[in-house]
Formats: structure tokens, sequence, C-alpha cells
């Protein structure tokens, strides 16, 4: 039933009335002026210099001045790369980019590649790779001015030239150690499983994500941080009660040096249905009392509690299905292969290209799904916080993560929606019925 009705979609969609390159410029423009118009309304926002109500006994005014600066300049930093990016998109869509650099590596494999390991699963994953390299080439410069120049003038920054280079070089590693395994087989499937690909690779990339969460904790994180047992003290006997309390099965209380590239905190748990571990960043402990600490970890193990992680995955995997499901219908698709400079031959990995971007207006409305479903789940997980008797010390926590990470403290409400996983501070305070107290603006100085 679903392949017969992806069948005729393929078949109305491969078309000559269809003109593939005008729409995937006019999406990416279109989604351009919209995410630039809703970023204006919130800098109008920023340029605000009164306190919004349920923050005026919290947040002091030279804090909030500070919080609203940072604001206009990451919009501005917004703007300016969003302006970047659209520029390289238009020239890479108008001038065939894709299928001349499928053309250059075609060259370099028959050159240097031996005839037994060519075809089309290697051509594509040095297609990869070497895009994914020329784009983070490219990108540099905003990353450099992103990290050295904005974070570290607001005094967020603190990794070095030397980490930011090795992390370059690190992330390029790990795309080819974890890109050609994983693109490979997917290639592989969709080339030898005929019309129902669809089904296989959904199988093969949820059996990936479960993989991920078991490997990225012990992997992929020490790579880049160094992660250090939570030292004996109040901290971790009040870890280990609530999760006691909570039946969360915790086998390891660890302690992120995220320091050492910023000074934003955060924690989060990660693991096996049966085997998890909390990790707190140093940054956290540094900036929370004891009591505030746990109120975080209370809240995100409200998450755990409530099923939130399993039901995110759900519908990740149904949008994975979905998304996978319409690109059958674009893959063999001629018109639309040959509109951007493949005349004769319509590799899979282009095609998987070319279905995102036709995917943009879509990926849209999908974003703003997913940000109202996550936003629910945060007041939820605040509630489930407040019923372990961990109000004010969620409050106070939220507070003092809002004015050390300089975070929105106000914004625009379409703006808010569209870009915001989580509530913004006023809203989760007045979700809580937190009243308000003359004292924690100072003690969080």
């Amino acid at each position: 039933m679903i392949q017969a009705i992806l069948q005729r979609l393929a078949l109305f969609l491969d078309s000559p009335l269809i003109p593939w390159k005008r729409l995937v410029l006019g999406f990416s423009v279109g989604q351009f002026v919209f995410e630039n118009w809703l970023l204006m309304r919130q800098y109008g926002v920023y340029c605000r210099n009164v306190r919004p109500a349920t923050l005026e006994k919290e947040v002091d005014q030279e804090t909030f001045d500070k919080s609203q600066a940072y604001g206009r300049a990451k919009a501005k930093f917004s703007f300016a790369s969003s302006t970047y990016g659209i520029i390289r998109k238009v020239l890479e869509i108008q001038f065939n980019v894709y299928a001349h650099l499928w053309a250059i590596v075609g060259v370099f494999m028959a050159n240097y590649v031996p005839a037994a390991y060519g075809g089309e699963i290697t051509q594509s994953l040095l297609f990869f790779f070497f895009y994914n390299l020329v784009s983070t080439v490219i990108e540099l410069p905003m990353s450099y001015y992103h990290n050295f120049v904005l974070e570290k003038s607001f005094g967020f920054n603190k990794m070095t030239v030397n980490i930011w280079v090795m992390d370059k070089i690190k992330s390029q590693l790990l795309t080819v150690a974890f890109g050609t395994p994983i693109g490979g087989g997917l290639l592989w499937i969709v080339k030898n499983s005929g019309d129902s690909f669809f089904y296989w690779i959904w199988l093969f990339m949820c059996a990936v994500q479960l993989i991920a969460v078991t490997i990225y904790p012990i992997l992929i994180v020490p790579l880049f941080n160094k992660l250090t047992p939570l030292e004996d003290g109040p901290i971790k006997e009040a870890v280990n009660g609530l999760a006691s309390k909570l039946n969360f099965p915790l086998t390891e209380l660890q302690v992120i040096d995220g320091s050492i590239r910023s000074s934003h905190s955060n924690a989060y748990f990660t693991g096996l249905p049966w085997k998890k571990k909390i990790v707190i960043y140093d940054t956290l402990i540094e900036q929370q009392s004891k009591e505030e600490i746990v109120a975080v970890l209370a809240h995100e193990l409200g998450h755990w509690s409530l099923g939130h992680t399993t039901r995110l995955i759900m519908i990740n995997s149904a949008h994975l299905f979905i998304m996978f499901s319409l690109f059958s219908a674009f893959v063999h698709n001629k018109q639309m292969f040959s509109e951007f400079g493949f005349h004769n031959e319509m590799p899979i990995i282009i095609g998987f290209f070319l279905f995102s971007e036709v995917l943009t207006p879509s990926e849209c409305v999908i974003q703003l799904f997913q940000n109202i479903v996550t936003r629910s789940f945060e007041y939820q997980a605040d509630n489930f916080a407040l019923k372990l008797g961990y109000k004010t010390e969620l409050a106070t926590a939220l507070i003092k993560l809002q004015m050390k990470n300089l975070s929105s403290m106000d914004a625009d409400y379409l703006y808010s929606s569209y870009h915001y996983s989580h509530p913004i501070l006023p809203e989760r305070l007045r979700a809580i019925g937190w009243k308000g107290s003359d004292h924690v603006a100072e003690k969080s100085k």
C-alpha cells in the first residue's frame, strides 16, 4: 500500500513541468527571509531596557543590560552567519557545485583508487568527506569569530586556539571513522533492497541511534573532555539519595571539565535503560549550591521518570521513517537530477542532498512541532521537581543559570516558538508559581 502510493508520487514528481532548481532556490531564500524576519522581531526585544516583571526582584539591572547586549551580539552574528550561508547555498545550487565536485572525486578515483575499491559507494563516501572538509574550512572564520571574539568578549570562551584546532581535527577524523560504516551501510541498503529500501534503512538508522547512545559517552566524550568521578561529599550523597528515591539506575556519577571551553554550565544523564550515568559540569558545581544542583538533577531525572526520552526517540523514529519513505519517491527523479547537472547518472547521496533541500519548508514546520513538544516536557519536568519539594531550589537554580549564562530573559512569541526548545525563564517561573525573592540576585553574584 505505502509502496504503491510512493510509486505514484514518484511518477508525478518526475516531470519537466516542475522547476526543481527554482523551487530549491525559492525554499532556501524563503527560509532565510522568514528566519531573519523573526530575528528582527527578537532584536527589538533585545533593545528593551526594562526587566520583565517576573524578574524585577531576581535580576539586577546591570546583569539584565549585559544579557541584552549579549543577545544583540548573538543576533548580529546570526544574521551575518545566515547571510554568509545563504550566499554560499545559492552559489552551490546555481552553479551545480554538487555535479562539479562529484566529477572531481571521480577523476581522483580514476587516478588513485584501485578499480577493485571503486564504484558508487566509494565515490559517494569520498564526495561526502571532501564536501564536509571544504565546508568546515569555509566556516572557520565564522567559528573563530564566534568563539574568540563574541563569546570571549562576554567572558564565556575558555578555549585556546590549540584546543579549537584540535576539536576541528578530531571532528573530521570522527566523521571518517563513523561516516564510513554508516554511510556505506545506508548506500548499500538502498542499492540492494529495491523499492522497499526505506523500511531497511529506517531499521538500520534506529539501530545506529541505539548504538550511538551507548558508545557516545564511552568513546566520543573523552576525546574532547576529561571525565572524573564526583568526589565523596555532600553533593554526591544528595545525588545518590535522589537517584535511589526515584529508582534511577545510577551506576556512575561524573564531573566533566566543561570549563576548559566555556563558562556555560549544564548537567545531563545518559546510558542504557538499566545502566545510567549522570554527568555534571564543573562550572555548575562552582556556580550552584548543593540543593540547587540536586534540584536541577531532579528536573533532568523528571524527564527520565516521565518517559520523555523514550517519547522523543519514538517521535524521531517516526520522523525518520516518513523522511526515508518520501526519499524513495525522489531517489530516481531524472528531471530533478538533470536540473542540477547530473544528466547521465543519479548518485544516491546526491539525491539525498537534493531531497533535503526540497524538504526545507516541511522541516521548518517539524521544528516548530518539536519545540512545542519539548517545551511541554520542560514544564512537566519542572512540575516533577516541584512535587519532590524543590520549588525554591529549582527557581533559584534557574535564575542563577540564567544570570551566569546571560541567557535571553525575554523573547518575542513567534521567535521563541520557532527557535526555543525550552521556555524562557519568566514563563517557567510563572508556571511553577514562583513569587520572587529580594535576595536571589544578591546570592547569584
